[in-house]
């Protein structure tokens, strides 16, 4: 049976609204509408009428089905999303270029040590510090170093750092690069300990300048009394990894000689920990031969003296170890090589392989000696890779480091802290991964130095002091695991020792292992851990005996005390009992003081 459907009911069903009245079976055309249809265009179509469902169920069944049409036919078309095409394997290498490392740097720049204000003002100045005193001691010439922190007129967040030394200058054409070049330097590719490695720091510090104020570093350099004064101006060009020099002049300076680094930057000066201050303090106690000068932004004017006039051993460079190597390096070195064959290669780029080495090595790794480097491949770089971690080499020398010394290391600490007690120790080199390194530690116990609270832990890598990540560093890792209790000092667990104790740990290396590239903690290599504790387990024996002796010294005074009170009323016993007069009185109680003093000091 068909029906005509209302309006409502044609839009549930998805059905025409029946203006017509003509009837029909579903699905066929009345014969009216056959004969209209043939006679005009504008005849209207046969009307859609569907019959009703006879149940609730079957009705919810039918909106359920031309849901579903309605549906799939609006999403078998998707419209497409505005924009650019799918990108091509060629469209995708056109936009590949390379990146120069003043460029990631630029956008990484908390990989260096610039993570916030404060802390870049200690970066910049430590950058600074450190290659004059590597200049002054390469040079033979004690430090002056001269320290300024301006504020800049009109900004309270920028400042002006300006390091002086007394070195022995740059040559001109060297300015520029030192400067305004990231990776460039003449520390990289040597084996021999100093205070900077990677040749990034000071140009790195002239470009956070460069990116937080627009302003250039400013360089004054001369290298003798009878030379000219350069003035350079120079910016990085982060894209190219180039200096830029902005201005060159030839300029009158006080100086005979030397190097002045001036730069801008935006940061924060506050005192306390981790700050301008105590760093140049910890510079002094590492570097007593040196003697700084330093202006902070508040007017506050201090001086470190120095506290010896002899330099440092210079260290001498050595060549790579055999032990350090991996696969990879070795097979770097083979092709680079001036050797005609092995085992000069063997002998001449390597330390601590002689003659006969050399021939037990290419026999065990079946090479013949005379074999040209360049020529050995890949698989017979590996034998000879194998054969030479299988072989007993020597460990190599120990001139490539120059230690403070526990005589500085205790001196050091005597012109900045004042205690009853101090002592150093200086551990015999040892190797990692074929580096020679060296552990030193001082103690500091007692005096003005405050009771409560924690020991104050001091830090150094190659005379530079770690002011950051402390938990991270092998140091530190050393002292928690140190057992201080058993040398009479407080400890609580996981915690260091406590009390008034200053505890300072040196590590010298030809190549330290800094975690990162800002040079704030030594990676926890198990030799250096071992070198430490033993280091500082030495250093609390020595503190021990000084503890007990002191302990032992305080029982016999409190001892000596009581009997000095009551030696008076022994001669007053004696007097009364033997009839003594005063003056045999007391002369008996100076006897019995007399006889005292010399039972304690005898």
């Amino acid at each position: 049976m068909a029906k005509r459907l209302n309006p409502q009911q044609a839009t549930l069903f998805a059905a025409p609204p029946s203006g017509d009245k003509s009837k029909g079976k579903p699905g066929k055309s009345t014969s009216g509408s056959r004969s209209s249809s043939g006679k005009s265009k504008s005849a209207k179509k046969p009307r859609t009428v569907i019959k009703l469902s006879k149940t609730r169920a079957q009705r919810a069944k039918a909106r359920s089905k031309t849901a579903g049409r309605a549906g799939s036919s609006s999403t078998a078309a998707p419209k497409r999303r505005r924009g650019a095409g799918p990108e091509t394997a060629q469209s995708m290498a056109a936009k590949q270029r390379e990146i120069s490392v003043s460029e990631f740097f630029t956008k990484n720049r908390h990989l260096l040590g610039f993570d916030n204000p404060r802390k870049a003002l200690l970066t910049a100045i430590k950058e600074a510090v450190d290659n004059a005193l590597d200049a002054c001691e390469e040079a033979h010439i004690l430090p002056d170093l001269f320290v300024e922190i301006r504020t800049v007129e009109g900004a309270e967040d920028r400042f002006c750092v300006a390091v002086t030394d007394n070195g022995p200058g740059i040559v001109k054409a060297q300015i520029p690069k030192i400067f305004g070049k990231l990776l460039y330097g003449s520390k990289f590719h040597r084996l021999k300990m100093s205070r900077g490695q990677q040749g990034i720091g000071i140009s790195a510090a002239g470009m956070y300048g460069q990116l937080t104020t627009g302003r250039p570093m400013r360089i004054t350099s001369r290298t003798g009394a009878k030379k000219p004064a350069h003035y350079y101006e120079v910016q990085v060009d982060t894209i190219k990894n180039q200096p830029q020099i902005v201005r060159e002049d030839e300029v009158e300076w006080d100086r005979s000689q030397g190097t002045r680094v001036e730069l801008e930057l935006e940061a924060r000066f506050q005192r306390g920990r981790q700050s301008v201050d105590e760093y140049l303090q910890q510079t002094a106690v590492a570097n007593p031969h040196a003697r700084v000068i330093y202006h902070a932004p508040d007017g506050a004017k201090l001086e470190f003296p120095r506290a010896s006039k002899e330099l440092p051993v210079i260290p001498r460079e050595i060549k790579p170890h055999p032990y350090g190597l991996e696969l990879g390096a070795l097979i770097s070195i083979l092709r680079q090589t001036r050797s005609r064959n092995l085992s000069g290669c063997l002998q001449g780029d390597f330390t601590r392989v002689s003659a006969r080495l050399a021939k037990d090595i290419c026999e065990k790794a079946r090479i013949a000696p005379r074999s040209r480097p360049s020529r050995i491949a890949n698989g017979e770089a590996e034998r000879l890779y194998r054969a030479i971690q299988s072989t007993k080499i020597m460990n190599p020398p120990t001139d490539c480091l120059a230690p403070i010394g526990e005589e500085a290391l205790v001196a050091g600490l005597r012109k900045e802290y004042e205690a009853d007690f101090y002592t150093a120790v200086t551990r015999p080199p040892r190797v990692y991964r074929g580096n020679p390194f060296q552990v030193e530690a001082a103690v500091a116990y007692g005096g003005s130095l405050p009771a409560d609270g924690l020991a104050k832990v001091i830090r150094f890598a190659n005379r530079v002091p770690l002011l950051y990540q402390q938990g991270s560093c092998a140091i530190w890792e050393s002292i928690l695991s140190t057992s201080w209790r058993n040398y009479h000092v407080d400890q609580s667990r996981g915690a260091p020792p406590s009390g008034p104790l200053v505890i300072s740990v040196h590590f010298a290396s030809v190549w330290v292992p800094f975690t990162s590239e800002s040079k704030e903690a030594i990676a926890s290599y198990p030799n250096i851990i071992k070198e430490t504790k033993l280091c500082l387990q030495e250093c609390g024996r020595r503190l021990s005996v000084f503890l007990s002796r002191r302990r032992r010294e305080a029982e016999e005074q409190r001892k000596r005390d009581y009997i000095e009170l009551y030696i008076p009323h022994i001669g007053i016993g004696l007097r009364e009992i033997l009839k003594f007069s005063e003056t045999q009185e007391r002369r008996m109680v100076s006897k019995l003081k007399g006889m005292l003093k010399r039972a304690r000091t005898g």
